[in-house]
């Protein structure tokens, strides 16, 4: 299957492509597109849109204070060891102000932002 976030990845838009992989479509196929383009995009290539909180239609999305990596969870009934841990850890790197619940999230949020300033391609 094709899945479909914005352009210029962040922390969830990194961390919810490793999840789909792992627990829910291991043959997945990632697009990146400008938010303007997301759901004329998916509806032509067919993909699943995820993470893109300013567009209400999509499904796969921030809900309230949790991540889009949260709602894939929760979406596809996910459970193994630690996800839940690490779905606070996601929450606390790319959700100002929720850095409490996990104080993990700090460094994963510096490691992104460092791939960030590196100019490293969304799809690597």
């Amino acid at each position: 299957m094709k899945w479909i976030t914005r352009e210029n990845i962040k922390v969830d838009r990194v961390a919810c492509p490793w999840l789909i992989r792992r627990f829910v479509d291991p043959e997945a196929q990632f697009l990146f597109v400008g938010e303007s383009q997301l759901l004329e995009t998916a509806t032509r290539e067919d993909a699943i849109p995820f993470d893109a909180p300013r567009l209400s239609e999509v499904k796969l999305n921030h809900r309230g204070v949790r991540c889009s990596f949260e709602a894939i969870i929760e979406d596809y009934h996910l459970q193994a060891p630690g996800l839940e841990r690490l779905a606070l850890i996601v929450r606390a790197a790319d959700i100002k102000g929720q850095e409490p619940i996990a104080v993990e999230g700090i460094g994963l949020r510096a490691i992104a932002q460092g791939f960030a300033a590196m100019g490293i391609s969304d799809e690597e």
